[in-house]
């Protein structure tokens, strides 16, 4: 019959949905009891409609459509809906799929790709018939269609293989005889786009699209931005320093917008900042039988790629890393043949044979380079062979050479012979690119780098300071393109560019001026997605990229930086730490030598001077700038970590800080005097201070006044805390009393005060905590001076407190701070600068930091019950007799002191030789772990060399 030798496919037509107005009416057959529709779909939206039509003689229909990447279908009668099931699902992926709907009497069913696991069945309470009209993707906007109109839009996408009733439809003969109605469909072709493909997520993210766009999810990627190109995190330990943070782990992304991804390290936030990086191998090592052909090899793994470490190490100021080597009859050099037994490998593969402390292409160890060896004729001390543990340890800071990877060691197989390492963690000091920067002092001079020709994104970030209203930060040119940053108004920064599509721009207006002489930050980037500019803290604006540009920047041309290429409209002014796609550009370098530009901008504590907490006073640095915390109770690099300082107090001690020079007064108050002196008036004041003492009734502190107002806060004859406030010269001084136990009982006793106008906080060793409320006044005016102990001026004290500083105190003081103001630490550290004055007896100590029963102990030479009473001046016979009995008292001391340390020293030295003895038996049995081991070992040598001395008494 008629056959041939070939298999002819089925003719495949698609149909493409162009817009979400997109749609194509099929005619059905009216009335058929069973309704069945298939077809294939392919999209990237994950919501879409995709089949719509009425129901026979009836009010309701049926919707077919995507929500969320899966199938859905709704049927609904008089607005009231029947059914609603979904099936499939991750439907938006771009690839094909098949979806099958039936509806047959009282029963509804979907699958999605014939699989039996993606399909959806329900029963409904109603007999369904077929429409007339099947709407794919959509339905016109002309028409009596209400229930088409949908909140998830019309399908974009492509459509094939449409059947219904089990009838294959020609989609040609539809666009050839007008069979059907359609609108913006492109019939014979599928054209969708695949957006992911090339990748523009940087950095790992994941790429997801829709019709029209594609879309970057950026999380735990350490990058953010619509194409996940710009870090969430600071490139050093010295950029988070001076976002105000305190030490502890942070990631860390050296490169910025790099390819490199971020790391976890840890900052030590001193007055130079410290980057730590640790490796898998920090304890002591022992090593023991190895030679030549068999050496002990170590590798160091890091928390970092050699990459990422690299990339830290060079934004470092300067890096290090403590290498201690320990040996006994095993060398680090063999002098008979100048080859090396030990040695260690660093980030460049490179072997190295100089040792800690020493330099490169050096073969020494420090005590070469200083002239210390045991040995003289020998460069390390390791070197001269000894039977008995020594060692050569310091660190390695040639920045090029480090972190060390590996060690070898080849000189422990011989009798006796051991040796035992121990590598400390990378540290790196600073960031020689944070404080980069260049002054611009013409308009026509400005700094060239190398372009952005051929990126993909461009991003920059840099801080700047200025007086000028205007001015053009940098710029960057090609044939067609440019990109341009500028400073358009005295409060309007410009990020202005042209991709080969037309100039654009993204503005960002700030509330305050921008020409105020404080640094100000800038980040600028454009991607294929979006261009974005941000000002300080301001929110970022971001303008989508036109369409049709260029995929990658064509700028081949200089990077202009502080000017244009026209020598106009320059910036005048400073910009530091400027960056482009994560790289530091050198400004001081490239400034040395251009004209109209000098290396580094002063005034830095203008922006940063508030980092400095709790009085700390901003100190400018050539790069930077530091918190000097002489005047504050608060120690560290913002003056915010506290520190105990304590103090004895003897009878009569005294010690003044004074507020302001004393000025004379006119006899009337004047409302001159009053302004002259409102600098010096409070509404509030915090207090805080520690004490013991056992004496009462004492004064702990006084606060005096030029208008005859004070603050007095004493111990009563029973061991009461009081509180007295005289707010008006005019009226009785308001007094509180904490009564809950007597606090002049040896112990260390808490105190916190806070006034807020009327309103007194007190607290008492953390769990007292009481309110009271003043009613002499609000306002603390004109406040002269803060005495701790005795008052030795006249002042105007009540009687109370002049009963309690006939005194004044005698025991401990510790850690008094008024408001910023530390008066132990100036008396103590700063005597000399600080406006303080000390009288009577007065020394340092830690009796702040020690509590009951050591305190006591500790404390002999500063009893309480020593200075219980006065002493009458008026009897010198009494008085020489008491000091003849001191002196005897104290030779006595001394002679069994002495007794003592003799009997100590013997005991000591028999303990030690029959220690030595055992342990000699003994071997190394039973070692906890090396590095216990090994300082058993020099203590055990120490010993033996300490047997060898003579003792004289």
């Amino acid at each position: 019959g008629n056959m041939s030798f070939s298999c002819l496919e089925p003719q495949v037509v698609p149909v493409t949905f162009l817009s979400s107005s997109s749609f194509l009416a099929l005619p059905g057959i009216s009335g058929q009891d069973e309704i069945f529709v298939s077809f294939q779909f392919r999209t990237w939206n994950k919501e879409g409609l995709l089949l719509f039509s009425k129901l026979h003689q009836s009010s309701g229909g049926f919707l077919l459509y995507l929500s969320d990447g899966r199938v859905k279908i709704n049927l609904h009668k008089t607005g009231r809906v029947l059914s609603d099931i979904a099936a499939g699902a991750g439907l938006s992926n771009g690839q094909w799929h098949s979806v099958s709907l039936s509806v047959k009497r009282n029963r509804i069913s979907v699958r999605v790709d014939n699989d039996v696991t993606s399909s959806a069945h329900a029963s409904i309470p109603l007999q369904s018939y077929s429409g007339d009209v099947f709407y794919f993707g959509g339905c016109p906007s002309s028409g009596n269609i209400s229930e088409c109109n949908t909140s998830f839009g019309g399908f974009q996408g492509c459509m094939r293989l449409i059947s219904i009733g089990n009838k294959a439809v020609d989609i040609i003969s539809i666009q050839q005889s007008g069979f059907g109605n359609f609108s913006d469909l492109q019939i014979d072709l599928c054209g969708i786009t695949d957006r992911c493909l090339p990748n523009y997520c940087e950095h790992g993210g994941e790429c997801s699209q829709s019709w029209n766009s594609f879309h970057c999810n950026c999380a735990n990627t350490g990058y953010k931005g619509a194409t996940c190109h710009y870090p969430i995190y600071e490139q050093s330990c010295e950029a988070y320093k001076h976002r105000g943070n305190t030490s502890g782990f942070y990631n860390i992304d050296s490169d910025g917008s790099g390819p490199l991804g971020p790391f976890l390290v840890y900052c030590n936030m001193t007055d130079a900042t410290w980057t730590i990086i640790q490796h898998n191998s920090t304890d002591l090592t022992r090593v023991k039988s190895a030679n030549r052909e068999n050496p002990h090899a170590v590798f160091f793994k890091y928390s970092a790629s050699l990459d990422q470490l690299q990339a830290t190490i060079n934004l470092a100021d300067h890096c290090e890393q403590e290498l201690a080597y320990y040996c006994k009859k095993s060398r680090l050099l063999d002098k008979s043949d100048g080859m090396p037994l030990s040695w260690w490998i660093g980030r460049t593969n490179e072997t190295h044979t100089y040792w800690g402390g020493s330099l490169p292409a050096v073969q020494k160890c420090a005590c070469g380079l200083e002239g210390s060896c045991i040995d003289s004729q020998h460069y390390c001390n390791c070197d001269a062979d000894r039977d008995e543990w020594t060692n050569d340890t310091g660190f390695l800071s040639y920045k090029d050479h480090l972190p060390v990877t590996e060690i070898v060691i080849t000189d422990t197989d011989r009798p006796n012979s051991e040796a035992a390492y121990k590598l400390g963690p990378l540290l790196c000091r600073g960031d020689r690119t944070f404080w980069n920067s260049a002054s611009f002092n013409t308009e026509t001079s400005y700094l060239h780098f190398p372009t952005f020709h051929g990126e993909l994104s461009a991003d920059v970030s840099f801080f700047f300071k200025t007086t000028a209203s205007s001015g053009v930060f940098l710029e960057n040119l090609g044939i067609q393109d440019f990109i341009r940053i500028e400073l358009q108004s005295p409060s309007e920064v410009v990020f202005s560019f042209d991709v080969g599509n037309g100039p654009s721009e993204v503005i960002v207006q700030s509330r305050d001026s921008l020409n105020d002489n404080q640094w100000h930050y800038v980040k600028a980037e454009r991607n294929v997605k979006e261009a974005s500019l941000q000002i300080d803290q301001l929110p970022q604006r971001s303008h989508s990229a036109p369409p049709d540009g260029h995929i990658r920047l064509q700028l081949n041309s200089q990077l202009f930086v502080g000017g244009t290429a026209s020598r106009q409209k320059g910036f005048l002014g400073c910009i530091r730490s400027l960056r482009l796609n994560g790289m530091a550009l050198d400004l001081e370098e490239r400034a040395k030598i251009t004209p109209g530009v000098e290396p580094g901008c002063p005034g830095h504590c203008s922006s940063y001077g508030n980092l400095c907490h709790n009085g700390g006073k901003c100190r400018e640095k050539y790069s930077g700038f530091s918190c000097d915390c002489t005047f504050s109770a608060y120690a560290g690099p913002f003056c915010k970590k506290g520190k105990h300082i304590s103090a004895y107090f003897w009878t009569g001690t005294s010690v003044t800080y004074n507020f302001q020079e004393y000025y004379t007064l006119a006899k009337n108050y004047s409302s001159h005097a009053s302004s002259f002196y409102a600098d010096m008036t409070l509404t509030r004041e915090a207090i805080t201070f520690a004490f013991r003492t056992t004496r009462t009734p004492s004064l702990l502190l006084h606060v005096s006044s030029f208008y005859k107002e004070y603050l007095s806060v004493l111990l009563t004859r029973n061991g009461d805390l009081q509180i007295r406030y005289k707010l008006d010269s005019h009226e009785d001084p308001d007094v509180f009393s904490i009564s809950f136990k007597s606090m002049a009982d040896g112990q260390l006793q808490h105190v916190k005060i806070n006034r807020e106008e009327e309103t007194l906080l007190v607290e008492v060793n953390q769990n007292e905590r009481m309110k009271f409320i003043l009613s002499s006044g609000t306002e603390f005016n004109a406040i002269k001076s803060l005495t701790l102990g005795k008052i030795l001026e006249n002042s105007d004290i009540d009687e109370e407190t002049m009963k309690a500083n006939s005194q004044g105190f005698v025991g401990c003081l510790s850690s008094v701070q008024f408001n910023h103001i530390a008066p132990l630490k100036a008396a103590l550290h700063h005597s000399s600068s600080a406006p303080v004055i000390v009288k009577g007896r007065f020394t340092e100590s830690n009796c702040g930091t020690l509590t009951g029963a050591d305190s006591t102990s500790s404390e002999t030479t500063h009893s309480f019950a020593d200075h219980s009473g006065p002493i009458d001046e008026g009897k010198p016979l009494a008085n020489a007799i008491r000091s003849d009995s001191a002196i005897i008292g104290g030779v006595i001391a001394v002679v069994i002191f002495i007794l003592l340390c003799i009997t100590a020293i013997a005991i000591r030295i028999y303990k030690k030789k029959g220690a030595y003895s055992k342990n000699e038996a003994k071997g190394s049995e039973n070692e906890d772990s090396a590095e216990s081991a090994l300082k058993s070992e020099l203590s055990m040598q120490n010993t033996a060399n300490e047997n060898q001395k003579e003792y004289f008494f």
